[in-house]
């Protein structure tokens, strides 16, 4: 079905297709398969133009079509796993989550980022944050789409410890980035809606140890977690205003992240043990009720004994992030995911990628790639 209607796009008799009022036409094309049309619009730039089109927008645009229970699960794009090492340069390796492989071919960034100097640091819903410190800049891109924005600075010099990506389908994006002036922290948020950036205070512990830690997004709040003694801390994103949150975390911690479904769920990844070293791995999940963190699995001995392995006791290498029902665990030392998925209640390694060489160094660095061609820069 779908061969036959690229037919006939491109093979329709161009007077009938002249004749058609603007309207008409773009509300026929609308019907095409969204991954067909992708494929025709190298052939016109009207076809192109079309992509962005309100009919197009309206049928193909989750953020549209978010009344239907399955709008999440329509998507006509399969979703990632990315990859980003010092040994790919500006080529990063999909695993496809649906399908449960390696793509065959990698993203490349070269049309949207020709700076071969870019740095990825954060995604969100389809777009991804790249830094390019040699233009003193940031770029947000949705490679989809191929198109781009590159945001300054907010000030000269600027030196930055963590950034983090917050994008919907609504209200734009924001950028989070943590800097340190001195023995102070600073945050500045920019807000895409406004294309600006705001200066607020920062939290100083944060900084002593979980720099890199990007935050976690929930229920309109930043979330992070300090250094010895834990506890959650959370920055409103609009006001600037930081707070202690009132639910404690469990007891006998060597480490904890934080992972955010994006809805309404907040989980805890958590090393277990004593004297800083962990015996076993546990998932939590927040009780919104009673603001109480409930155990919800530990992580199977030998995957536990493997990961503690290769992170060799160095938790501040540890981070997590969830992925379509997917709560990942990685580790900037080792080229495998540990993931656990939330519907199944059961845990897996994600095998090492295979164009990976056998002799690799650290820096891995895993992201949610999930293609929305309509997340907008």
């Amino acid at each position: 079905m779908e061969n036959k209607k690229m037919v006939l796009a491109t093979h329709m008799d161009p007077k009938i297709w002249s004749r058609l009022p603007e309207d008409v036409l773009e509300y026929l094309l609308s019907f095409l398969p969204l991954k067909t049309f992708l494929k025709l619009r190298s052939t016109c730039k009207h076809f192109k133009t079309l992509l962005f089109s309100p009919p197009f927008i309206s049928k193909h645009s989750p953020s549209s079509s978010s009344s239907s229970s399955n709008s999440q699960n329509s998507s006509p794009f399969s979703s990632f796993f990315l990859l980003s090492h010092p040994q790919f340069p500006r080529q990063y390796p999909l695993f496809d989550t649906v399908h449960h492989n390696w793509r065959n071919l990698s993203l490349c960034v070269s049309p949207v980022l020709p700076s071969s100097s870019s740095v990825l640091l954060s995604s969100s819903n389809g777009l991804l944050c790249f830094t390019r410190p040699s233009s003193n800049s940031f770029t947000v891109t949705n490679v989809l789409a191929r198109s781009s924005r590159v945001v300054n600075f907010p000030n000269l010099p600027f030196a930055f410890e963590s950034l983090t990506l917050i994008s919907s389908s609504n209200n734009g994006y924001k950028l989070f980035v943590m800097s340190t002036v001195g023995s102070s922290s600073q945050v500045f948020v920019y807000d895409s809606l406004v294309h600006s950036w705001s200066q607020f205070g920062g939290f100083d512990l944060i900084l002593n140890e979980n720099h890199h830690q990007e935050g976690v997004f929930h229920d309109g709040h930043l979330y992070f977690i300090t250094p010895e003694p834990y506890f959650v801390v959370c920055m409103d994103l609009n006001t600037g205003e930081w707070k202690r949150s009132n639910f404690e975390l469990p007891t006998e911690l060597t480490f904890a992240r934080l992972v955010s479904d994006g809805d309404k769920k907040l989980y805890l990844i958590s090393g277990n043990g004593s004297n800083g070293i962990s015996r076993s791995m546990k998932l939590w999940e927040l009780d919104g009720n009673s603001k109480v963190w409930v155990e919800v699995e530990n992580v199977p001995e030998l995957m536990c004994r493997k990961f503690l392995s290769v992170c060799y006791h160095n938790y501040e290498h540890v981070y997590c992030f969830w992925h379509k029902g997917l709560i990942s665990v990685c580790c900037y030392s080792w080229p495998e995911i540990l993931y656990y998925k939330v519907s199944r209640r059961t845990w897996h390694w994600l095998p090492k990628c295979p164009s990976l060489p056998d002799k690799w160094s650290c820096g891995f660095r895993w992201f949610s790639f999930v293609p929305e061609l309509y997340a907008f820069v």
